[in-house]
């Protein structure tokens, strides 16, 4: 039978924060910066609230953007989807055996040939003096063997994903960091002494998806059993929903405001360092997607498994390089480039999941496990698509 090629039409079920998602990250960036600029002791003291590293304010946000994301989350469906391997091991062999090369790769031919030029300079780490550009390489690198444990499910949720199947992903991938991190960035890093930031890991893995994993399943169990499913549904869900985009969107105006200075004095460095980090992103995703469309898997887990591998953890990369090369260092700044591009370049690829849905298999099943509004719009999909 003939398929029709419409991608899915779920605009007209996103609330007006969601619908125009991308004009409110911009100008959520441009407050921050403007805030850190006029204010920049307020930013600075809200930025040295931390506990390893692991930025309070910010914590506090993600909590907010990732509860109500965990609530809507079918735990019993989570535990099926642990059975169900192949999009675990597509997202562990690109974020290990991909990921980590190719940012290598991108990261010499921009920041250590293309770009050298323009990227004149030395500075002294440990006493040791090393060009600007490698300094900046050693950033990327530390992006790149960090994948994403928490935005994520933000991502996953927005692209209409399977979260049990996200929420697995995450497990295993913050587990797999723990035990890869050190010895895969040690030998891509080329360092005699990789001061792992094991303290930043775990409790980022906690604060970020543990806390709002335990509260999202027992205010999900509690509700349910007290007040029933339609009210969870009808009510509590629809009450809940703005919050998680809210939350991103003060987190961003906060990621902004604490590194606003950074990016008024470094413009034409934080570009150039950019383009390795954009063509990075994208290609990972591509890779992940086409393989996810090879295999056969359902877009509802095809979408995250391709989101998780172009995402990065920023929050370890930064503390990693602070701890490595201090805080001035051009691999520190490098990182904070990471935050810069993630979210916009991140709801890029959302969109492009969203527009594509129909070269995959569909699950609704699945797709509810996310965000119940997108039966109606896979209802109406399926339909086009027979």
């Amino acid at each position: 039978m003939p398929t029709d090629t419409t991608p899915p039409q779920v605009g007209g079920q996103l609330n007006l924060f969601e619908k125009y998602l991308t004009l409110w990250v911009l100008l959520c960036i441009a407050a921050g910066i403007l805030l850190g600029r006029s204010f920049p002791s307020i930013a600075e003291t809200l930025d040295a609230a931390s506990i390893y590293n692991v930025s309070i304010p910010i914590a506090v946000c993600l909590f907010f953007m990732m509860y109500p994301i965990m609530v809507k989350i079918d735990f019993s469906q989570a535990a099926k989807a642990a059975r169900t391997p192949k999009p675990v091991l597509l997202t562990l062999v690109v974020n290990w055996l991909v990921k980590p090369f190719t940012m290598v790769a991108f990261a010499q031919f921009f920041l250590g040939w293309l770009f050298r030029p323009l990227l004149e300079g030395t500075e002294i780490i440990r006493g040791v003096e090393i060009s600007l550009s490698n300094s900046y390489i050693a950033g990327a690198i530390l992006l790149g063997i960090a994948p994403c444990t928490a935005m994520v499910l933000m991502w996953g949720y927005l692209s209409y994903s399977n979260q049990g199947h996200t929420l697995v992903m995450v497990a295993v991938n913050s587990l797999t960091m723990l035990l890869l991190y050190a010895p895969l960035g040690k030998w891509l890093l080329a360092a005699n002494e990789l001061t792992v930031p094991w303290e930043t890991i775990l409790f980022s893995v906690l604060i970020y998806v543990g806390l709002p994993l335990a509260a999202g399943f027992f205010s999900r169990t509690w509700i349910l059993r007290q007040l029933g499913r339609p009210w969870f549904e009808e009510k509590f869900l629809t009450a809940i929903s703005p919050v998680a985009v809210i939350a991103l969107l003060v987190t961003l105006v906060l990621l902004f405001a604490f590194k606003g200075e950074l990016i008024v004095n470094h413009p034409l460095h934080i570009l150039l360092i950019a383009v390795p980090l954009f063509v990075q992103t994208n290609f990972i995703f591509a890779i992940a997607y086409v393989a996810a469309l090879k295999l056969n898997l359902s877009y509802e887990d095809a979408a995250p498994a391709a989101l998780i591998g172009a995402s990065n953890h920023f929050e370890v990369a930064i503390a990693t390089a602070v701890m490595l090369f201090g805080l001035n260092s051009g691999a520190a700044l490098a990182t904070v480039v990471g935050v810069l591009i993630e979210v916009p370049v991140m709801l890029m690829l959302v969109e492009i999941c969203k527009r594509t849905a129909f070269w995959f298999p569909r699950e609704p099943r699945k797709a509810t496990l996310c965000d119940p509004r997108c039966l109606e719009a896979l209802a109406e999909v399926s339909g086009k698509q027979t």
